[in-house]
């Protein structure tokens, strides 16, 4: 995107921003003309309504999972840094309820108000709590937005990033700057160009200019450990005048109105804080970008600063060395040294993205709310999630590898993907879980369409070598057990195939319940075969589906038997992390490439990542994970985002009708779907009613590391 001129940046800073309310003119949302001057459109939020489904939309249940997200148990608490010492738990203040999860807040005025991010309507909205409020308000958003992030109130105006306007094209972030009067008219601006991308938002002490972690106009370059935006300074008053003042820099803090901090990974290694300061007088600034100054030493990870307005200390979010928790600390600007907080209150948790109040008296921060706070304690089986399309319902489980029953009346699933987990079945109502294998790591499951008693799933490590030993398990049991009182369920364990193959897994049953399709990498690649469902391999009942130097996976046959779905690499086997979908004719012909991304031919369909592809129950849609519509914020700041495809897509067979169904800062997948018949998402036990103990056992992103020399 062209930014302004030098010249034109000392027009805009001898202005005096008196009247902050700005006036926009109206623009087609995908006017994309690089260079050209971005106008922008002003809605009416009492009139913005989610775009009517047609009769052709999409219907049923898709019950999927986001990785991690069911244990973060989120909830903002702030410290009074008046009070010394910090420690124990009557340092702390608790600002939010313990319903859902709450994250990413400010300080909205000097009573202690905050404005925060909660997901207890179904995805990200913004609420406003304070001390004493019973329950917290929502506040003005997009009603049919599913994604909203970093709520700032400044001047009676509420700033913050939404996902409710898609781009002209793919491999791009939706996520947007937009503003709102909290008085008035409440019509929803948005600040960002389109066709920019734009990230974590800070506005200046007076608010007069806003920093945003910009991406720009340019494609998303699959980049996910740092997404190596730049900083962009505009005026409230107009947006249209957007200055890069600094390259490579992400969640920017203003100290007053002439100083940013931002985080950045250094050459080194380390995550660290850098400061761009300005003169007194802007005018006397000659050239942009600057060069910035890094602030906090290596040794150290520090991310997503927030500054104080004395000018004398930021806080950071920290990782350190034999340290297993992220946790918050202040950085002492004069002295060079930090101040522990939150490791003296609790160390054995997690703390992200610190905020100061504007006496600089307050910090505060998210974090697993514990035991000992009032609120939800239990993580539901099964919890209800905002779908985009009026007929499709979503749910998020409680686990990995949802499976339905023939019937719809329960679900298998894997709890976890290591040696604690094995399968568990689930009523589909979500209240009650029994065991059916534990104490083995078993993955990806496929119940028998034709018999209530039989899940078929893969036992041994997921995603090792072609060589590694996984095994396709016949399961079986009395169905009688799924109406008692027993926690663990006794069943049968049948190994269909040969120990001596290597990697066996992902296996789809077929419609009539006599056959398997799985990915073996027996031959030494992992392609597809088709296996006998009652003996397996051990009375000649295997033949190979696929044949090539490339990877096929994650298989899924289609309700009516005559296709099979999966995700390959045949067209560029050298690259590993693109995927595609393919379908094949359980016979082996009619092998054919569905276009997710854009036409055959186009660019952008061979770096589409597309995995988990599943049928819908009528055969004429296909859900799945993909990496298509970019990062939705910025990585480092959440837990547990390890890989880059992380929102479920509907599409249909012949690849029209894309359509988006998530849209947040998750790995979503391992979708299934139900016709929807027997499952009344009114009826579903939610809360403390069923469920499990919420832990907050979650991880930090495994590629932050602090190996270094």
């Amino acid at each position: 995107m062209k930014m302004i001129r030098q010249a034109n940046l000392r027009h805009l800073l001898r202005k005096q921003v008196n009247n902050r309310r700005p006036v926009y003119l109206s623009s087609h949302p995908f006017t994309s003309l690089l260079g050209s001057r971005r106008l922008f459109k002003a809605v009416n939020l009492d009139t913005l309504t989610p775009t009517m489904p047609s009769s052709m939309d999409p219907k049923g249940i898709v019950v999927f999972t986001s990785v991690g997200r069911s244990q973060y148990g989120f909830d903002i608490f702030t410290v009074n840094l008046n009070q010394t010492p910090i420690t124990g738990s009557n340092s702390e203040h608790h600002l939010t309820d313990g319903i859902s999860i709450n994250y990413n807040a400010q300080f909205a005025d000097e009573e202690q108000s905050i404005v925060f991010i909660s997901e207890r309507s179904g995805c990200p909205r913004i609420y406003l709590t304070r001390r004493g409020l019973s329950k917290p308000e929502q506040l003005p958003s997009v009603p049919d937005s599913l994604f909203h992030d970093r709520p700032i109130i400044k001047s009676h105006h509420l700033y913050f990033i939404s996902a409710h306007e898609q781009p002209d094209k793919p491999f791009q972030s939706w996520s947007a700057l937009y503003s709102t009067e909290l008085h008035g008219k409440r019509k929803i601006i948005r600040l960002s160009p389109y066709g920019v991308v734009d990230y974590s938002p800070a506005i200046s002490k007076s608010g007069t200019f806003v920093a945003i972690a910009s991406y720009g106009s340019r494609p998303w370059e699959g980049d996910f450990h740092e997404l190596k935006t730049d900083i962009v300074v505009f005026p409230t008053s107009d947006p249209n005048n957007r200055l890069v003042v600094c390259k490579r820099g992400g969640w920017p803090t203003w100290s007053g109105d002439s100083t940013i901090f931002f985080h950045r990974q250094t050459d080194d290694g380390w995550w660290s804080i850098f400061r761009v300061q300005f003169p007194e007088n802007p005018l006397e600034f000659s050239e942009f970008p600057v060069l910035p100054l890094r602030i906090t030493p290596p040794g150290l990870h520090c991310f997503s600063p927030a500054a104080f307005n004395d000018g004398k200390r930021i806080a950071v979010a920290t990782r350190r060395r034999g340290k297993c928790y992220r946790h918050i600390e202040i950085f002492d600007l004069e002295r060079k040294v930090f101040h522990p907080v939150t490791e003296l209150l609790n160390p054995a948790f997690h703390h992200y993205n610190p905020f100061v109040s504007s006496d600089s008296e307050s910090l505060g921060y998210h974090r697993f709310s514990g035991k000992s706070i009032e609120g939800e304690s239990r993580v539901p089986h099964l919890e209800p999630v905002a779908s985009p399309i009026k007929d499709l319902g979503m749910l998020r489980i409680n686990g990995s590898f949802p499976s339905f029953s023939p019937d719809g009346s329960f679900l298998a699933l894997n709890p976890a993907l290591d040696e604690n987990g094995g399968i568990k079945v689930v009523k589909s109502d979500g209240s009650k879980r029994w065991t059916l294998i534990k104490g083995r790591v078993a993955f990806c499951n496929s119940w028998s369409p034709t018999e209530k008693y039989v899940i078929y799933s893969s036992l041994g490590p997921i995603f090792e070598s072609t060589k590694t030993t996984v095994q396709i398990a016949r399961v079986t049991f009395e169905p009688s057990y799924l109406n008692s009182d027993l926690q663990e369920i006794p069943c049968d364990v049948k190994i269909l195939t040969r120990e001596d193959t290597g990697n066996n897994a992902f296996p789809s049953c077929s419609p009539d319940g006599k056959s398997l399709v799985f990915r073996s990498g027996r031959s030494g690649h992992k392609n597809l075969y088709i296996l006998d469902a009652v003996d397996g391999e051990f009375n000649d009942g295997i033949r190979k589906l696929t044949d090539g130097p490339w990877i096929d996976t994650m298989p899924c046959w289609s309700p009516n038997g005559d296709l099979i779905a999966f995700s390959s690499n045949m067209h560029n086997p050298n690259n590993v992390d693109a995927f595609s979908i393919y379908v094949i004719k359980p016979d082996g012909s009619d092998l054919r490439r569905i276009y997710a991304a854009g036409p055959k031919g186009s660019n952008d369909v061979d770096i589409e990542r597309i995995n988990h592809v599943c049928f819908s129950p009528n055969g004429e849609w296909l859900v799945f994970a993909a990496n298509i519509g970019g990062v939705m914020a910025e990585p480092v700041s959440f837990p547990n985002q390890f890989q880059p495809y992380g929102d479920l897509y509907v599409m249909r067979l012949d690849g029209s009708g894309l359509r988006r169904l998530t849209c947040d800062g998750y790995e979503n997948g391992t979708p299934t779907w139900h016709f929807g018949g027997e499952l009344d998402m009114r009826r579903l036990c939610l809360g403390n009613d069923a469920g499990v103990e919420l832990t907050g056992e979650f991880d930090e992103p495994l590629w932050i590391t602090c190996d270094f020399n």
